[in-house]
């Protein structure tokens, strides 16, 4: 089966533009049926449930060969070299309590390396996506991340763990850090915070302890809108514009100290 990457993100825009559509029908009600999984705190709802099946019958029914990672647990593995890698709510915590800030992310790689990735943010409306060396867009026009040169003027967005024990950590490491940069801000949504690092929302992103499904479309997403994106060894992702990647990796070193 072919895998040109523009019919692979078009499909991915039309996959989590109907989740998010679902989703937003759902919202008035998200916590008939809820969960948790590592934590107490770590809630999944039957609207992630729904948007998931939603989006791997779209993907089985278009490209039926094609393997399947999501979060909610629909794996399945590739026979024709293409993985769809999913998470059907990211900030569920936000979407429980009718929070913005939560989206839909699809992202497709083909022979493990990404080529197409879509995040939709249905309570405001916008959709994000990108092809690999094909830039990124929001709602379809070009997007570019900030051209802030200056790390102390740099709002700087992060997420936190589910377990209090991460947290606290994590919290202890903001301290140090948060002096040196502009000010914080913690939305709830992996997907989405790279999204805004790759429209200029906000300058810059870190977080530790991501899954692959919370990262892989808007990982892609960032870079295309021109960030760069590496990881520590403790799975820290952080992202920021070159002109600010080198002095806020330095930063984090030394606010992790």
């Amino acid at each position: 089966m072919d895998a040109d990457p523009r019919e692979l993100l078009a499909l991915a825009v039309a996959l989590a533009e109907r989740a998010g559509a679902l989703s937003l029908e759902r919202l008035r009600d998200p916590r008939s049926d809820v969960r948790t999984k590592s934590t107490g705190t770590d809630v999944v709802t039957e609207v992630d449930e729904a948007c998931e099946r939603l989006i791997v019958d779209g993907i089985r029914a278009a490209r039926p060969g094609d393997g399947i990672l999501s979060e909610e647990g629909a794996n399945a593995e590739s026979a024709t070299g293409v993985r769809w890698v999913i998470d059907p709510i990211d900030g569920t915590t936000n979407y429980l309590y009718g929070h913005p800030g939560y989206g839909i992310s699809v992202a497709v790689e083909v022979e493990g390396e990404p080529v197409a990735g879509a995040v939709t943010d249905p309570m405001h409306g916008e959709t994000f996506a990108a092809i690999a060396g094909g830039g990124a867009t929001r709602n379809g026009e070009p997007i570019r991340v900030s051209g802030e040169t200056e790390l102390g003027r740099a709002l700087v967005a992060t997420g936190f763990g589910y377990s209090p024990e991460v947290r606290r950590e994590q919290a202890l490491m903001l301290a140090a850090l948060i002096g040196s940069i502009r000010d914080i801000r913690r939305m709830g949504a992996a997907a989405v915070d790279l999204c805004s690092v790759a429209c200029g929302r906000v300058d810059a992103y870190y977080e530790r302890g991501l899954n692959h499904w919370d990262l892989a479309a808007g990982r892609l997403i960032a870079e295309e809108a021109g960030a760069r994106t590496s990881e520590f060894a403790d799975g820290t992702l952080f992202a920021a514009p070159p002109a600010l990647f080198d002095r806020f990796r330095e930063a984090l070193v030394a606010a992790a100290d």
